[in-house]
């Protein structure tokens, strides 16, 4: 079987886009800012009003700090998505993530992500 050649650009575009994630400062500066950087970390203020979504991006091995309670909507390359709810004050580890960012509640969210650069 023969595969037209159309649907194997798509696929490794696809492929492409997903493997070279971009600097979410870079592709969406509406919600992400830089508000520290050195050698060994780089540190964001992140801030989504009310129903604001995020364009798809990674982020290298970090730490956040959620300052607003609310819901994310985390939609991944391979399609699966997932909703956490988030508390005042949560800080978590996160590894090394490609996704696209919604929050899906009525109130805005406001989050400190310390990104580690080793």
């Amino acid at each position: 079987m023969r595969i037209p050649v159309v649907f194997v650009g798509l696929f490794v575009a696809g492929c492409f886009s997903v493997a070279v994630a971009q600097d979410p400062v870079k592709v969406d500066p509406e919600h992400y800012k830089v508000i520290s950087e050195n050698d060994q970390v780089r540190v964001l203020q992140v801030h989504y009003g009310p129903h604001q979504k995020s364009v798809m991006h990674s982020h290298p091995d970090g730490v956040i700090v959620f300052l607003d309670g609310g819901k994310v909507k985390f939609s991944y390359p391979d399609g699966k998505t997932e909703i956490r709810e988030m508390k005042p004050g949560q800080a978590q580890y996160t590894p090394h993530t490609v996704h696209l960012p919604e929050n899906v509640s009525d109130k805005p969210m406001d989050a400190v992500l310390v990104e580690l650069k080793k």
